[in-house]
């Protein structure tokens, strides 16, 4: 624990010492966007069958870079959250999402070079259930809740790409609620409430418009912990299409796959248990805002 303490200490350092350099607003641009994805469907007398429902999806995203000189700042939000309910069934959770970023930068004497220190925060809202059984959570806020602070090597060579690498980070997985913490949940071991590794990681950024009013953003993050199984590589990858139809309307297409070698995921109703990939895809067509 005392090398995971001496590293997020550094990080913390060399945050604050730029973070003095960040007060002057004019160098800072902000951007993000509102949607909310809406569906209804509704039958009387439909001899082909089927189910009354109705959906919503919030989504919320921002961004701010700062960029002064050598110093390059760049944050982001991310968050979702989206309802399910169908004719008398209880209503279901579809989408639940609470991710913070940080990457700060100084440019090496090759402009596309950087040393930066990387921090990611992720966890979700609200309780999650296997449904239909809605007795006993799954996960909640904070269980599990995921912190990644790392110091390496970005490379920049446009403002589409960006590929950082370290081989020395933190990664920490935190289950704070009490049951879920004597269950052993999210590979942190039973009756403990936290969980450290520490590794290597390498995270891939590509953003690009793929036709008018079409871009297109994905991230691929990989870590390999270097103290257990570390030919196991962690994986989350996500993909985000977004296709503006006016200035008011667009639609979405999210996608996110996770592999995490030391989650052990239900795989029947026996309470057997095995490691799988973890994917979610979401479409949508709603109100959108950009600013």
């Amino acid at each position: 624990m005392k090398k995971f303490k001496i590293l997020v200490l550094l990080v913390f350092a060399f945050t604050g010492v730029i973070a003095q350099e960040t007060r002057d607003t004019s160098y800072w641009k902000v951007t993000g966007n509102v949607s909310v994805n809406l569906s209804q469907i509704s039958f009387s007398n439909w001899i082909g069958g089927g189910k009354n429902s109705v959906s919503g999806v919030g989504l919320f995203n921002m961004n701010g870079i700062y960029e002064k000189d050598k110093i390059q700042w760049d944050n982001t939000i991310k968050t979702g959250y989206g309802l399910l309910k169908e004719e008398e069934d209880q209503v279901v959770k579809t989408d639940d999402k609470l991710e913070l970023n940080s990457k700060l930068g100084v440019q090496m004497k090759n402009e596309h070079l950087f040393y930066s220190t990387y921090a990611n925060f992720l966890t979700q809202f609200a309780n999650g259930y296997k449904y239909p059984n809605t007795a006993d959570k799954i996960s909640t806020l904070f269980a599990p809740a995921y912190l990644t602070l790392a110091t390496g090597l970005d490379y920049q060579p446009s403002e589409n790409f960006s590929l950082f690498f370290t081989p020395v980070s933190g990664k920490f997985t935190f289950v704070t609620d009490e049951q879920l913490s004597a269950d052993g949940a999210f590979g942190v071991e039973p009756g403990k409430k936290a969980r450290a590794e520490m590794g290597a990681i390498v995270k891939s950024e590509f953003k690009t418009p793929v036709v008018k009013n079409v871009d297109l953003g994905t991230t691929l993050t990989l870590f390999s912990n270097y103290f257990n199984n570390p030919q196991n590589i962690d994986v989350n990858w996500d993909i985000a299409l977004n296709m503006k139809i006016n200035d008011f309307l667009s639609a979405n297409l999210l996608t996110n796959l996770v592999y995490d070698h030391d989650i052990l995921i239900p795989v029947d109703n026996e309470g057997n248990t095995g490691r799988r990939v973890q994917l979610k895809q979401l479409f949508g067509v709603g109100l959108s805002y950009k600013f």
